[in-house]
């Protein structure tokens, strides 16, 4: 098969992974959203008479997992638990769960142009930009008093128990035995099914999460093992649709009729886009007949940019930049399980500002520069707050985005144990941003995330 890791790579990080100011974005909605839920309660109970509290939040699904991929529509989805005690019901029943939280969202999200969606498995609030957050509503509770661990159940056509992070669980087990080139493999298939514009009923990224974990082939190179797994898949489809979740009892998750139709829709999709990048095993494939079967195959610009380099025989020619990718990335260095909250605090001072909040300083002063910070300003960071009751180290990421940071061969985002608090100095153009990482017995828990915008001086 000709080889197109290299490009393989490139695509992973520039096109299919969400920017890191984009999961920042998604976080900062989830924990608003979560704000106006309680405080719609609280309006609520006031009106009812009644004592409705939510006992835990997480989040779950493919923010949990680390899988969602970019789109131009924006359509990304953010799946949180939303639990109540079962005796703080009051033997509510599931339907009327949900509407009484849709009822709750509806007193805090008037400005939004639809009202929350009750729909069968969740609350939904739909962003006009394409954001949507789903609110899967659980009560949960202990069969004995003395017990540990709380049983859950999900608020659906009926109460049914549900492993509220046996998913999750699940998922990060299976990258600890087949390694982190599995979630790159489910990210390639969500582009896939997303990229086509005109593709309609794709099956969802639970669904083809479950399908590549099951037919990941043991390939090293990525492309490889991209196409390997996918052409197990479409075997696969061809004798059954039927697919069970690996956990909550083997539940199914093809149901309906439009389920199958999307499975359907997927195995004749998969088997002739699949067909098409047979010219990838010919020996005669050239560089730029496996650059356009597999930009046929993607519908990606990122593709034709590729051929275009191509073309002008030199990468220097289209891009006379070049600079060494020296970012790091949480999910290949850690499991992940971000079920806790971390603020940074970050200040700046600098030609005669004293030490402010960066915030404080964008809103009150940065217009005079444009809305930037300005170079020679120094920046500190370190953790606010967290949620966490303990973790054991914390990790930095600083990253310098831009042209200037590239000219300068200088983008950074390694990712490194600098202790509690960290210094910058603001030196050259670009939106840049800081991160940081709890880690707790190996496992990253946390993730905090701030701008920190640089202009000229």
């Amino acid at each position: 098969m000709y080889d197109m890791s290299t490009a393989f790579n490139k695509f992973y990080r520039k096109k299919v992974v969400l920017p890191a100011t984009v999961q920042n974005d998604l976080r900062d909605k989830k924990k608003l959203n979560i704000k106006r839920l309680k405080d719609g309660l609280l309006e609520y109970n006031q009106e009812k008479g009644t004592d409705y509290k939510i006992s835990e939040e997480r989040v779950q699904g493919s923010m949990a997992m680390h899988t969602i991929v970019q789109n131009d529509e924006k359509d990304y989805d953010i799946d949180v638990a939303i639990v109540f005690e079962k005796d703080n019901l009051n033997g509510l029943g599931p339907m009327a769960t949900r509407n009484m939280v849709a009822d709750a969202l509806k007193r805090k999200t008037k400005q939004f142009n639809a009202e929350p969606e009750v729909k069968t498995s969740c609350v939904r609030i739909k962003y006009e930009e394409g954001y949507h957050i789903d609110f899967a509503v659980y009560r949960r509770y202990k069969e004995n008093e003395e017990d540990a661990e709380y049983k859950y159940e999900h608020a659906g056509v009926e109460w049914s128990e549900r492993g509220i992070r046996a998913l999750e669980d699940w998922f990060g087990n299976e990258i600890k035995e087949k390694g982190k080139d599995l979630r790159k493999v489910i990210r390639f298939s969500k582009m896939f099914c997303k990229s086509h514009e005109s593709w309609v009923n794709m099956p969802s990224g639970l669904i083809q999460t479950v399908l590549c974990d099951e037919q990941l082939t043991d390939d090293v190179r990525i492309d490889e093992l991209f196409y390997s797994t996918m052409k197990q898949i479409s075997s696969r489809l061809e004798n059954s649709v039927e697919v069970n979740a690996p956990v909550d009892n083997d539940r199914p998750l093809v149901t309906r009729d439009s389920d199958r139709t999307k499975m359907t829709n997927w195995k004749n999709r998969l088997s002739k886009k699949l067909e098409e990048l047979n010219v990838l095993f010919d020996n005669e494939c050239t560089y730029s007949q496996a650059i356009a079967a597999w930009g046929t195959f993607f519908n990606h610009s990122y593709w034709d940019e590729l051929a275009n380099a191509s073309i002008s025989e030199s990468f220097s020619i289209c891009k006379s930049v070049t600079f060494l990718d020296t970012e790091e990335y949480i999910d290949e260095m850690y499991d992940i399980d971000e079920r806790y909250d971390v603020i940074i605090d970050c200040k700046v001072k600098g030609n005669g500002f004293t030490l402010m909040p960066i915030v404080e300083f964008l809103n009150k002063y940065a217009f005079r520069f444009g809305k930037f910070i300005p170079h020679h300003f120094s920046v500190t960071a370190k953790i606010a707050y967290t949620t966490a009751p303990s973790y054991d180290k914390v990790l930095w990421k600083v990253r310098n985005v831009g042209e200037e940071a590239e000219k300068r061969n200088d983008i950074r985002g390694q990712i490194l144990d600098r202790g509690s608090a960290i210094t910058e100095n603001t030196l050259f153009e670009g939106d840049h941003y800081i991160e940081c990482y709890l880690i707790k017995n190996n496992v990253c828990i946390a993730i905090g995330h701030v701008q920190v915008p640089i202009g000229i001086s």
